[in-house]
């Protein structure tokens, strides 16, 4: 079996909606199917989200189902912000699934949610990050999901690609991620879509892509220095790895 199931998996507020739009509108114009209309013909509206067939873990009796469909020939995408397990890898190493994660510094991620948090409990809503009261809820928010980046980091067959790299190179990381999932598409149809998810055509107000301010390093100007400096040790040697800077 061919690799008909791709997996997009992101870091919170690390733009894993949009990407996973990226990477979703590349496959349907490769000749695949839309992932919302899998969930709704095969019945898995019990696994995937409405919005961007998210599912919540990649254990394997939450995954087979959702893998069904690309058993019998259907090529989609769903998104996870989860990690990968022994029945992911296996099904990555053996090319039966596709996989690409994408992250970001987190202490840029950590006030993204936070601030996602505040706007929630102004609102008087619920949303994943309402919890979050304080930058040090954030920041302990944003350690599991550092411990998810280290363990995809080490999956074969998975594409890592940073939120900062796609603002920076968006062309290039576009190229990367068609050569990644080896599609084949129309050369107008690909600048298309290239051009609708280039980062400075981010719009907030479209549901599913979680798109906010778009800023790299914009923590920076937020925190205090004494801020800056505790989540910068709370998240090494992470950071070093990952290529971000003190």
């Amino acid at each position: 079996m061919s690799r008909n199931l791709t997996i997009s998996a992101g870091m919170p507020r690390a733009g894993s909606g949009w990407y996973y739009n990226l990477v979703h509108d590349l496959i349907v114009a490769s000749g695949g199917q839309n992932a919302r209309e899998i969930r709704k013909k095969y019945y898995l509206q019990r696994l995937l989200t409405e919005v961007n067939c998210n599912i919540s873990t990649l254990k394997i009796l939450r995954l087979s189902p959702v893998l069904i469909p690309a058993l019998i020939g259907n090529k989609y995408a769903v998104k996870t912000h989860a990690g990968p397990t022994r029945f992911s890898d296996w099904l990555n190493q053996n090319g039966r699934i596709g996989t690409v994660y994408i992250y970001r510094d987190p202490r840029a991620a950590m006030l993204s949610a936070y601030e996602y948090g505040q706007k929630a409990i102004k609102q008087n809503r619920k949303n994943a990050f309402f919890q979050i009261k304080t930058l040090d809820d954030a920041a302990e928010f944003m350690k599991f999901y550092v411990k998810v980046w280290a363990a995809w980091s080490q999956a074969e067959e998975t594409m890592l690609v940073r939120y900062e790299d796609l603002l920076a190179d968006y062309n290039v990381e576009f190229d990367r991620l068609i050569g990644h999932l080896e599609l084949q598409l129309d050369k107008n149809e690909s600048k298309k879509i290239c051009e609708q998810y280039k980062p400075e055509k981010g719009d907030p107000g479209r549901k599913g892509t979680h798109f906010s301010k778009g800023e790299a390093d914009r923590f920076r100007g937020v925190f205090s220095q004494t801020q800056l400096n505790q989540f910068t040790a709370m998240f090494e040697p992470e950071l070093s790895v990952m290529g971000y800077q003190p």
